[in-house]
């Protein structure tokens, strides 16, 4: 286990090089798809810029966590599940990855830290087995599809025609965010001990993290 969190974590630190460098997958980079559109003014650029710098460091805070908890469970029998799971976050992250290299918006100066506590928050929680591993899976990814339909929202009002592609993206992803909420709560998450005051905790820092990410 030990040798299976060291592995996890020095991946983590070199996601983070590529992520700081804006650096697009070869397998992703030969088609654009022009899913932001050009801002018209430094107003909706800054907003913009903010919305998918969140996005990004909201998908990258859940590759890690979902590292933290295969280095601690990825042997057992929840393993595969979590796994299939993991492999959809990286595809998000592929994609916001993709999106701030096309739009040249930088990412959150913060993702060194975001690397260390998701890990950390992922393998703690798996520590108190399945049932802590699936809770914070729900904490976490409820926290993640509110602040999604908070965006889909936020565009909706503005121009759904001109963001429509943009939506989509939002859309699928939240979609898929609800999915690992509702298999987490399939898999007994609410009957690890002090479920509610875990829950609530979770969520207070993914709160305060999509604060601060959104500007730092």
């Amino acid at each position: 286990m030990h040798r299976a969190a060291f592995t996890a974590l020095h991946d983590g630190s070199s996601g983070i090089r590529q992520c700081l460098k804006c650096r697009v997958p070869l397998q992703l980079s030969a088609r654009a798809y022009g899913i932001v559109p050009t801002p018209r003014d430094g107003e909706e650029k800054e907003m913009l810029d903010q919305m998918l710098r969140v996005d990004h460091a909201g998908e990258f805070g859940a590759n890690r966590i979902y590292a933290g908890q295969m280095a601690v469970l990825g042997r057992s029998s929840i393993g595969p599940l979590i796994q299939e799971m993991w492999d959809q976050e990286k595809k998000h992250l592929a994609k916001f990855d993709e999106i701030l290299a096309e739009n040249r918006v930088r990412p959150t100066a913060l993702l060194p830290i975001w690397n260390i506590a998701g890990f950390v928050l992922g393998a703690s929680s798996a520590l108190l087995g399945k049932e802590g591993a699936m809770a914070c899976t729900v904490a976490v990814e409820e926290s993640i599809s509110e602040h999604y339909n908070s965006q889909i929202r936020a565009l909706m009002e503005k121009d759904p025609e001109r963001y429509t592609e943009l939506l989509q993206v939002i859309k699928e992803f939240r979609d898929d965010e609800m999915e690992h909420h509702d298999t987490g709560l399939e898999h007994d998450a609410e009957t690890v001990p002090g479920y509610w005051l875990l829950k609530n905790a979770i969520q207070l820092g993914c709160k305060a993290a999509i604060c601060i990410s959104q500007r730092v």
